[in-house]
């Protein structure tokens, strides 16, 4: 079997897609090429309505997911482009979807996850097999389905640093792996969670007030002045203090739960609200990492907010006594890494390997996750 994969990964920002091909032939994963293709505002816009509930659903979710399997397709083949290959050379695609609503184990006690995909026009548009719907076999085994990436971070970052290391994503929603110790007999002892919101709840507020789809190095958040009485309140939100395992999305952390939460400071200025907005994000990780890796001495960071330098900065002055590094450090920059998690991934789905980590996602056990759909 061939150890080239490709990663397509579309989160909670609703930016676009990053691809990655990767090649797990030798003992590290290695990212050859890397693509990004943006949405449209017109697709993002819709994306984000489909996450809330709306009419004719099930024909405008089929539409878009037919959009983003075209979307996904037009990556791959800038990667097999970038690397002159063919699509036979390409062992199988880890394709994500887009998450529209994530709420396991609610209603019934199983509950659902649903990411927007069309994995059979992608396997027909690429003549390449497609991993996907990595999520639902966990939720049916009774665990949250997220985060999945942790089993990743503990394969690709653990060893790396002769300190306890933990590594933090920062895309639309938060999550935090905390690696085992190098020294520990197990290095399966990891722990890993959504943390709350990460860029999304900023990225909605830059755009609806400069137009700009997300604040580029939080140059806009570090003008402003962070506003302690709507701080306290938006850190007030349940999620913030349940135990893992645990997870979350914009089923939660959406402009309407914002919205609420500003009624009563209506007279703040945007930039301050940013800033605050910052903030939270900032001190919701941070408490995470206090509570649950409080002997790391090393976060590496990840996802687009490792390349908010106000968020990172926010990031290093709460965790004084930790080592705050974006991923490229590590041998992965911050915008690769999830995509290659899913190629990671699709490889363990076509070997016949489990993929989730019951310590992470709380499931009954280790599962082969997603549904291979053959080219």
């Amino acid at each position: 079997m061939g150890e080239l994969y490709i990663g397509l990964m579309s989160g909670t920002s609703l930016d676009g897609v990053d691809g990655v091909l990767a090649d797990f032939s030798g003992p590290t994963p290695v990212v050859l090429q890397h693509s990004h293709l943006p949405f449209t505002p017109t697709f993002s816009a819709e994306l984000l309505a489909l996450n809330s509930p709306s009419g004719n659903e099930f024909h405008r979710g089929s539409l878009a997911a037919n959009t983003l399997a075209n979307t996904y397709a037009q990556v791959v083949a800038a990667l097999l482009s970038q690397a002159a290959l063919a699509p036979s050379a390409v062992t199988a695609i880890g394709a994500h979807g887009q998450t529209v609503r994530h709420r396991p184990q609610e209603f019934d006690a199983t509950g659902y996850t649903l990411q927007l995909n069309n994995p059979a026009l992608l396997a027909e548009l690429t003549g390449i097999d497609v991993v996907a719907d990595f999520r639902s076999r966990d939720v049916a085994a009774g665990g949250q389905g997220a985060p999945l990436a942790p089993a990743f971070h503990l394969a690709f970052f653990f060893g790396q640093h002769a300190a306890p290391v933990s590594v933090l994503n920062i895309g639309g929603i938060s999550n935090l792996s905390v690696l085992p110790d190098e020294a520990s007999d197990d290095a399966h002892g990891i722990l890993g969670f959504d943390c709350g919101p990460g860029n999304a709840l900023l990225d909605h507020w830059c755009y609806s007030h400069t137009g700009q789809a997300f604040d580029r190095d939080g140059a806009w958040s570090a003008g402003g002045v962070v506003n302690q009485a709507l701080l306290s309140q938006l850190l007030a939100e349940p999620y913030l203090a349940k135990t893992p395992p645990k997870s979350t999305g914009r089923d939660l952390f959406n402009p309407a739960w914002l919205a609420a939460r500003l009624r009563a400071h209506e007279a703040l200025l945007p930039g301050d609200v940013q800033a605050t907005l910052c903030e939270f994000t900032a001190r919701a990780c941070s408490a995470c990492m206090e509570r649950y890796a409080p002997r790391s001495a090393l976060l590496i960071v990840c996802g687009g907010g490792a390349l908010n330098g106000d968020l990172m900065r926010r990031l290093q002055s709460l965790l004084p006594s930790v080592e705050v590094q974006e991923s490229s450090a590590y041998g992965l920059p911050p915008l690769q890494v999830e995509a290659a998690a899913f190629a990671w991934l699709a490889r363990k789905t076509m070997r016949r390997e489990t993929g989730n980590l019951k310590s992470v996602t709380g499931a009954k056990g280790a599962r082969i996750l997603g549904a291979i759909y053959a080219r």
